[in-house]
């Protein structure tokens, strides 16, 4: 498996976001546009965020798009995740990722991660992750909308990687999901087990000791078989069902 493919969260994502992509200006668009829905280009927000709509890749739960101030925050903000498994405690690193961390706090306000299941569980030898956040539990939901990427430029190297391509996803890092460039929605992993990745993957926070014992004892019950896949099974839903009741958000 690609190192392109290893965090997909949807192929038809991925198609959304090139038709997207492919609209221009409404002031460049025929007069029809005007009146035509299909040829307006997607809502977005006026900030530097830019959260633009993807009309093509509807919303599992609907939500509006997030507020988007021209001065964005940059405070510490912490969060849990209320789970099946015990409390996971984030804390949200908006110097770095101010898009992201208002996209996140958006959508736990908005119940949009409550009585939700994380769909991923992977154990290969370079990417040990919980994924989450797809109300849909199929891998290819999200919030109707998505936003740029926020990449990290201070991770170590992946050691042994002579290519300089694969960073180090840290055990207790949390990081944003997508299906390619700008492409972030609602989904996000969290790393029990240190991952080697190119810095694809935007890093908004850190997970704190009792939510790394939680990943761990999901990590530890295995991953569901597939009739295809390998023995023991490496990517896939976890055998022990991870749940998130609710997602708080504590400024």
């Amino acid at each position: 498996m690609s190192d392109s493919t290893l965090l997909r969260f949807a192929a038809r994502a991925a198609l959304a976001t090139a038709t997207a992509g492919s609209l221009v200006a409404l002031g460049s668009l025929p007069a029809s546009a005007a009146t035509d829905p299909a040829l307006r280009p997607p809502k977005a927000t006026k900030g530097p965020c830019h959260y633009t709509a993807t009309p093509d890749d509807p919303a599992v739960r609907r939500v509006p798009l997030p507020p988007d101030p021209w001065r964005t925050p940059t405070r510490t903000v912490v969060a849990t995740l209320e789970t099946n498994h015990g409390r996971i405690g984030l804390t949200l690193n908006a110097a770095k990722a101010p898009c992201t961390v208002q996209s996140f706090v958006h959508l736990a306000k908005h119940g949009f991660y409550d009585f939700t299941g994380c769909h991923r569980l992977t154990a290969y030898d370079r990417l040990k992750v919980l994924q989450c956040g797809d109300p849909g539990f199929t891998g290819e939901g999200g919030p109707g909308y998505k936003y740029k990427d926020e990449l990290p430029t201070d991770l170590p190297p992946w050691p042994g990687d002579t290519t300089g391509t694969r960073k180090t996803y840290a055990r207790g890092v949390l990081a944003m999901a997508n299906a390619g460039p700008d492409t972030n929605g609602s989904q996000f992993f969290l790393v029990y087990g240190d991952s080697g990745l190119p810095p694809n993957y935007t890093v908004f926070g850190t997970v704190n000791a009792a939510g790394l014992a939680a990943l761990d004892r999901i990590a530890a019950g295995g991953i569901q078989p597939t009739p295809d896949g390998p023995t023991p099974p490496v990517d896939g839903k976890p055998v022990l069902p991870a749940k998130i009741r609710h997602a708080k958000v504590w400024h």
